[in-house]
């Protein structure tokens, strides 16, 4: 037993919390700590406790050798409970503490007696000591402790870690649950094991996010600020203290979404119920549960960037680079809306729009091509929309197609009706969450003493506060909207779609316009397929079966062109849009 003629302090450490909370708890070294000194007659006067793995780089009782380095501590011994619980670097952080220890004269010593203090000169009975000469009989087994620790590490690692690899690969889940899913445990063949749930309060917004992509009559931007007004807020989750894991500092989340956060949504194959993550070696596998959306939601919402496939090979992923002419800048210009909607008729690339000036300073706006092939075509601004305009004006949809459609138009405006009762029950959802975090906030007020916690809560309930009487607005907005009727509506859809034009030419937005007019087409056109399309357009091979005049044959009807109706308020004041995306034909009034 060292001579302990100074302060004895008691070292603790638990590497998470789990292990915190169950059998090897702080508490529980103590108690061995203050029985070991009771047994010697020492008191503790300080006790370091680190709730905390340890790193390569740092390790947690650096601070107790730190803190016994200054002589106006007088420490002459450190209690342990056990070497593992020192550190778990292994023998060479061990020996790196312990020598900065000897170097000071603070002995360490562990509850179990593995750490020694005797030392042996070889060299004693010759009356002589060199440095090499001296040794500590325990310190082979103190080494070995130390990388058995270490080697602990390693193989509850190898253990927890591969057997999440394994249930990944096997379609399971083992990670945090994604926002819109929640993690449930179930009885398997292998076990009991986590997939992933519908959450009731997140999951219609990701659907909703998911079909507003896929619709293509909002861009983005638009789609978030929707889904915001909808309830939309990100999870809250608890930043700890780095050395107290059991310490929360604060509380991060809670926010709106982002147009970088839907982006990463819309792009997870997860919410198709595909895993593509590195655990399963770059191979995409087919999840143990339902995913949010099915492929062809997925693949309609990502616009062919990303695509799901099912085919007898299994489950693949494909990722399409965007031609470059689409990632270039500048490429959307209200003065030339159809530069990338109208082909070169020589070199069958998209065409460019520019002004040249002229000699007196006055500019000539007009389409052209820079190509090798077709640098010889350009096309003045105006007559090449009065082209536009007059292929436009003698395009029509026969009659029997009309008919046709009509018969859906009462399906689709049910399926409206549903969405837009999802919206509000989502909205309530949101509001009874907001008052009850309200709630919560106000008995933490006559809990506390703090008036600066008490300044704090005052905010966090004032913005609560905001966030509902928002909301509670934008739900009185859609009670006070009344529906359309079945029979207005239908003639509303029955009179655009007999006069194409005005959806297709009186549009306030050039480009919006001229991609509605891109609909038309099942291939790009040239400017010269437009021209000679002017007299007759049903002739062209490439105009869409939908505006054919010849009857489809119904049984096609659904994979030629769906009619989709999507209302963005139940009022009396109606507009209506036109648009075609991988779902089909959309009306919007």
């Amino acid at each position: 037993m060292p001579d302990v003629a100074g302060n004895v302090v008691g070292a603790i450490r638990v590497s998470t919390i789990k292990q915190g909370m169950d059998g090897d708890s702080p508490d529980d070294q103590q108690k061995l700590i203050e029985q070991y000194a009771a047994g010697r007659n020492l008191n503790v006067a300080r006790y370091f406790v680190f709730l905390e793995s340890a790193s390569k780089e740092q390790q947690p009782m650096q601070e107790v050798v730190n803190f016994c380095k200054d002589p106006s501590n007088n420490v002459k011994q450190v209690i342990i409970k056990s070497i593992d619980r020192f550190t778990r670097g292994g023998s060479e952080f061990y020996s790196d503490l312990k020598n900065q220890l000897d170097a000071c004269g603070v002995s360490l010593v562990d509850v179990y007696g593995i750490i020694g203090h005797q030392k042996i000169n070889t060299l004693d009975h010759l009356g002589v000591k060199y440095k090499w000469s001296e040794y500590s009989p325990t310190k082979k087994a103190e080494l070995l402790e130390a990388e058995r620790a270490k080697d602990e590490v390693r193989d509850i690692q190898t253990r927890m870690i591969g057997a999440q690899i394994r249930y990944a690969r096997m379609g399971y889940w083992v990670r945090r649950s994604l926002y819109g899913f929640k993690n449930v445990h179930i009885e398997t063949r292998e076990g009991k094991r986590c997939v992933l749930e519908p959450e009731e309060k997140e999951a219609p917004l990701v659907i909703t996010a998911f079909e507003l992509r896929a619709r293509g009559t909002m861009d983005d931007s638009e789609i978030v600020d929707e889904l915001n007004k909808l309830g939309f807020r990100t999870r809250s989750y608890a930043v700890r203290d780095k050395k107290d894991r059991t310490k929360i500092i604060r509380t991060i989340g809670g926010i709106e979404l982002s147009i970088k956060q839907f982006w990463r949504i819309v792009e997870n194959p997860v919410y198709a119920g595909v895993n593509p993550e590195k655990w399963t070696q770059g191979s995409p596998v087919k999840c143990k549960f339902s995913g949010l959306v099915s492929y062809e939601l997925f693949n309609a919402a990502n616009k062919g960037k990303i695509i799901i496939v099912e085919n007898s090979d299994g489950i693949q992923i494909h990722r399409r680079k965007p031609p470059e002419y689409l990632v270039k800048k500048g490429t959307k210009n209200a003065e030339f809306p159809y530069k990338r909607i109208v082909m070169c008729p020589t070199c069958k690339r998209p065409l460019y729009g520019s002004s040249s000036r002229g000699r007196l300073g006055g500019k000539y706006p007009a389409y052209h091509c820079d190509q090798r092939g077709g640098k010889h075509f350009r096309k003045p601004k105006k007559e090449f929309d009065e082209t536009i305009q007059e292929f436009v004006k003698n395009l029509r949809i026969s009659p029997e197609y009309i008919d046709a459609l009509m018969e859906y138009v009462g399906e689709a405006f049910d399926k409206q009706l549903i969405e837009t009762n999802r919206d509000t029950v989502t909205m309530d959802l949101r509001l009874a969450e907001l008052r009850d975090q309200i709630r919560v906030n106000v008995d933490k007020i006559k809990m506390v003493n703090s008036e600066t916690t008490i300044k704090y809560l005052e905010e966090d309930i004032a913005k609560l506060e905001g966030d509902a009487a928002k909301l509670t607005q934008e739900r009185q907005t859609y009670e006070q909207q009344k529906p359309i009727e079945m029979d207005k509506m239908k003639a509303y859809v029955r009179y655009f779609l007999e006069h194409l034009d005005e959806l297709l030419l009186n549009y306030d937005n050039p480009i919006q316009q001229a991609k509605y007019f891109g609909v038309i087409f099942n291939k790009a056109p040239t400017y010269e397929d437009i021209v000679s399309g002017t007299p007759d357009c049903t002739k062209l091979t490439d105009v869409n079966e939908v505006f054919k005049a010849k009857m489809p044959q119904l049984g096609h009807l659904a994979g030629v062109a769906r009619l989709e109706l999507t209302t963005p308020g139940f009022g009396d004041q109606c507009s209506s849009q036109l648009s075609y995306t991988p779902l089909g034909l959309v009306i919007s009034i």
